[in-house]
């Protein structure tokens, strides 16, 4: 079996490959390729075919290609997606304008509402019809006027639109008024994208179900090109494999299901991160991990809690301020990297992003026509990375460039010495990335005094000590392959799938009649999964369902994940579902009111298949101190306290389980450099993996 994970970076496209089976001898080889940000797939094939060479297996020999990709996340930052028609039900076309009536600035004059000044439908092309469905039984008061529908979709097939989205009030109650506008706008519009907000998101809340719709259909029509081009490049150098997306929820999905619901990548990128930060610290005995994936654009944060992930809560899914009603891993990210550019505003403040260098031109020491300052710069300048071991000598830097920018943007206009300049880059980039996780982590309950932190993507490492003390965390670890752990875990997690249904119950009052009600409703959903996993091939023996029901106290705003016994509703579940409520509200905000009844609001099903997951060798045993075997070179480097000493550089694939290396120290590997402070300790763990702590 030869698998393939590659993750599509800002500035870098990380691969591995792993190589398994009865006797064949297990082996995994990484490496990293510029990114193609013109078009994706040209990175992702070309870096396949590297790694292909590197480990000596022919591109045809490979069996499945996992992918996690920032094509949906950069056309929604970017504003570049389809044009949108939408057709809802009369009288409702402006929800998508008026939303919540919140104002993300209450005291400001100057505030920008993104739904309202870059929405993803213009309201020229938000067309209503005549139809109603009433709730609560979803019973049809106005039929649907189908001539109405047609003249829309021949308005849209005039103005030339993209993408159509279907949306009516109280669809997911009954989607029969969707299902045949849909068949409408296919027979006028053949090659349109059209999407049913029963399909995307089948619950309540108008606006946060028809914004999800028309997010989907905005990133549709390009996501789906982009992929269907992918599979294309692939199979054009030989590369007849399965392929594999990865998913905002942690999970992996098809090529068919990505493009007909690409609003599931929108973290598609992340969220492999924060998996394979999982699976390293279960390697490494690590249950409570804060993970922070440092690039060249931003950094990625999230919290792993008794090694669990976390998922956001359904009030928080969104992106560029707008709502996603879809499952995502609970990650934040701000614009803080490798590449992020130091300078000075109008005001003369010092400042580091979250403007970024990005693949091109790049740092200025990458020699590609960039002269600002940037952190890769300050890194290089401090000795922290040595241009003959860039990415494993792959890629040609020039530390005199990284000095001259610095030096002119930064140190002289502020009277400074050039490592003084790029300590301040450092200090202040590391402070606004502690904040960040602070606001992910101590903002939400928990105390990073008991969590690990680990630090991965090419420049985590370099900046996770720093980190760890800024935030006061337990230890740190250092991934084995840290620059592509994002990538490793594209292969460590499970084909993954999940349906939704609204259903209002109040827990503690059901009555039988409502009891078989949620009950025909939960079985359609698992039918629903079994469908797609049927379309998919996959064994019923293989498949696992895992119910949830989301929940809130009766009149609360917004609901919680609890979850629910196998089988079906009874009044026994109902009392357990009610239990887990309480404690999720108690770990959420701090308490619970166990006195308060609780309504269910939707029902949820998570339909998982386990995949092979990847193994790594241990490492032979070594328990030496600093082995002089494994050190290259010494050469001076500047600490965060100013000192700069002679630091000794060590290989990372020349170390072995249980060596002990005493600050300060490099780690230098092909995909980045691990920091290790005076006053610190490193141990070699089992599987590669460095853990790090104070001595």
């Amino acid at each position: 079996m030869i698998r393939v994970g590659v993750d599509v970076g800002g500035t870098f496209t990380d691969i591995v490959i792993e190589r398994s089976g009865e006797g064949v001898d297990r082996q995994v080889v990484v490496t990293k390729v510029a990114s193609t940000p013109h078009d994706q797939s040209e990175g992702v094939v070309e870096g396949i075919l590297k790694v292909c060479g590197l480990a000596g297996i022919e591109p045809g020999d490979i069996d499945a290609v996992f992918h996690g990709t920032t094509v949906a996340t950069n056309m929604v930052i970017e504003r570049d997606g389809a044009e949108v028609g939408m057709i809802t039900t009369r009288g409702f076309r402006d929800v998508l304008h008026m939303a919540r009536h919140k104002r993300p600035h209450n005291f400001s004059l100057q505030f920008d509402l993104p739904w309202q000044s870059k929405p993803l439908v213009r309201r020229r092309n938000r067309l209503p019809v005549t139809e109603r469905i009433m709730p609560p039984t979803g019973e049809i008061a106005v039929p649907l006027d189908e001539d109405e529908v047609k003249q829309a979709a021949e308005l849209f097939a005039k103005r030339g639109v993209d993408a159509v989205i279907i949306a009516f009030l109280f669809s997911f109650l009954n989607n029969a008024h969707e299902r045949r506008a849909k068949e409408i706008v296919r027979s006028i519009l053949p090659g349109a994208f059209v999407s049913c907000s029963s399909d995307v998101v089948n619950t309540i809340r108008e606006y946060e179900r028809f914004s999800s719709t028309a997010m989907n259909a905005y990133i549709g029509p390009k996501v789906s090109a982009y992929l269907r081009s992918l599979e294309g490049r692939l199979r054009a150098n030989g590369i007849d494999a399965l392929v594999r997306i990865m998913q905002s929820n942690g999970g992996i999905s098809t090529i068919e299901n990505s493009c007909e619901f690409p609003i599931g990548l929108l973290l598609s990128g992340p969220a492999g991160g924060v998996i394979g930060g999982r699976w390293t610290g279960q390697n490494c005995g690590k249950g409570n991990v804060i993970t922070i994936d440092i690039g060249g654009t931003s950094a990625d944060i999230s919290v792993i809690e008794n090694g669990q992930l976390r998922i956001k809560n359904s009030r928080d899914t969104e992106v560029a301020a707008l709502p996603v009603l879809v499952p995502m891993i609970d990650i934040d990210a701000i614009g803080a990297g490798g590449g992020s550019v130091a300078y000075l505003d109008p005001g003369g403040a010092f400042r580091v992003g979250p403007r970024s260098a990005g693949a091109v031109p790049g740092p200025a020491c990458y020699g590609k026509g960039g002269d600002e300052p940037t952190v890769t710069d300050a890194q290089v300048v401090l000795g922290r990375m040595d241009p003959e071991h860039f990415l494993g000598g792959d890629l040609t830097i020039d530390g005199s460039l990284s000095e001259k920018a610095i030096r002119e943007h930064i140190a002289e206009p502020l009277k400074l010495s050039v490592d003084e300049a790029a300590l301040g880059i450092l200090k202040i980039i590391n402070n606004s990335m502690a904040l960040a996780i602070n606001a992910n982590s101590v903002a939400k309950g928990i105390d990073p005094r008991n969590f690990t932190l680990m630090g991965f993507g090419g420049a985590g490492p370099l900046h996770s000590v720093s980190l760890a003390e800024a935030i006061f965390a337990k230890d740190v670890i250092s991934p084995v392959h840290p620059g592509i752990t994002a990538a490793t875990g594209l292969l460590v997690t499970d084909l993954q799938y999940e349906y939704t249904h609204s259903t209002l119950l109040v827990l503690d009052k059901a009555t039988d009649a409502e009891f078989k009600k949620a009950n025909d409703a939960l079985d359609e959903l698992i039918a629903r999964a079994n469908l797609q996993l049927d379309a998919d091939g996959i064994s019923r023996t293989n498949r696992r369902f895992q119910q949830i029901a989301e929940c809130r106290y009766v009149g609360q705003g917004f609901e919680l994940r609890a979850d629910m016994p196998e089988g079906h509703l009874g009044t026994r579940s109902a009392a357990t579902i009610i239990d887990n409520f309480y404690n999720a509200h108690k770990q959420v905000y701090g308490h619970a009111f166990r006195d308060q009844s609780c309504e269910m609001i939707t029902l949820r099903v998570v339909a998982t298949v386990e995949v092979d997951t990847l193994k790594l060798p241990k490492l032979g045993k070594g328990g030496r101190t600093n082995p002089d075997e494994a050190v290259l070179y010494r050469r001076r480097t500047v600490f965060d306290d100013g000192q700069a000493l002679e630091t000794p550089r060590y290989r990372r694939d020349m170390l072995l389980a249980d060596d002990r290396l005493a600050g300060p120290a490099l780690i230098i590997q092909h995909n980045s450099t691990t920091i290790v402070p005076p006053g610190y300790v490193a141990t070699v763990m089992d599987y590669g993996d460095i853990l790090i702590r104070r001595t």
